[in-house]
């Protein structure tokens, strides 16, 4: 698992030297677009409907749904806590306070953990990854996610949360692979070839996009008291809950061990654009995106060693 874990950082890293030495006839920013983009509207869509056309929708499809679930609503709850507590003492404005639910609730569930799950499990993971995200964090990200963040942000205008889920290629490619999953349509050969083709681009681009998506730069010691619950909570109580839950629900093996990882990643990256977009505290969440995202580095193959054992 550390080995895999260095594998991850070196790409990550390639990003992060990406972002400060890229071509100056494109700005940095331009070039991460330009790769997530590529991404979430091609590769990402070819791979649910590569994987997810095939794979078997039964009760534990169910089982992982209800895990995640409860794993964002334990990291939401215990983050709603700690922010009264902390109220007591120091105040945070409602954008801090935004910007840290969403950090500790929604985890990088696919641009971080689809790779790690992908190289420690093996490429079968990617049905747990898809169903965990799909199935759960995305919609829910989408739609309470962003209603948490107009209720904590200034934004004027609002969005309509359906409006945004019909918005996501890999919902759509998720419905399409599901009625021809239903449906027992087979799948051509030439068509899974090129399905297959265009899924292998999605973990080394990613980890290239997670790096050069993170702004180490707003990390500041001084963030680490409003920091500590978001990492606790992301990184240790809320993977723990979402163990229980799905040990109680039948899963174990392998299956359980890829949903307890998925519910241990760090805080996933596009809630930076949540930030900007609801007048939340962009720069707090960056920090808890970088500082979750290291520490993951070392939880990660902790989580992995207890579960092999």
């Amino acid at each position: 698992m550390f080995q895999v874990m260095l594998q991850m950082a070196l790409l990550i890293i390639a990003g992060i030297a990406w972002q400060r030495f890229a071509p100056d006839h494109i700005s940095a920013t331009s070039h991460r677009r330009a790769l997530t983009d590529l991404v979430f509207y091609i590769l990402l869509p070819a791979l649910v409907i590569d994987v997810l056309w095939l794979a078997p929708l039964d009760a534990d499809t169910f089982s992982i749904q209800l895990t995640a679930i409860t794993r964002l609503a334990t990291a939401a709850g215990l983050m709603w806590l700690s922010l009264q507590i902390f109220n007591r003492f120091k105040p945070l404005s409602g954008a801090q306070q935004g910007a840290l639910m969403l950090a500790a609730t929604f985890p990088n569930a696919t641009y971080l953990g689809l790779p790690v799950t992908s190289e420690v499990l093996g490429d079968w993971a990617q049905e747990m990854v898809l169903k965990f995200d799909l199935f759960a964090c995305t919609p829910i990200l989408l739609s309470v996610g962003m209603l948490m963040a107009q209720a904590y942000g200034k934004a004027e205008l609002c969005s309509n949360p359906l409006r945004e889920l019909l918005r996501v290629p890999p919902l759509w490619a998720l419905l399409v692979a599901c009625v021809l999953n239903l449906a027992h349509v087979p799948q051509p050969e030439m068509l899974g070839h090129a399905l297959h083709t265009l899924a292998g681009g999605v973990v080394p681009l990613m980890l290239i996009a997670l790096g050069m998506s993170i702004r180490w730069d707003t990390f500041r010691f001084a963030l680490l008291p409003k920091l500590l619950p978001v990492c606790l909570i992301g990184l240790l109580i809320a993977p723990l809950t979402a163990m229980l839950v799905a040990e109680a629900l039948g899963l174990g093996g392998h299956t359980l061990t890829a949903i307890t990882l998925l519910s241990a990643m760090p805080t996933m990256v596009f809630g930076v654009i949540i930030c900007e977009r609801y007048h939340l505290d962009g720069a707090l969440y960056a920090a808890a995106v970088f500082s979750t995202t290291l520490l993951s580095m070392f939880t990660l193959p902790v989580w992995f060693q207890f579960l092999s054992h």
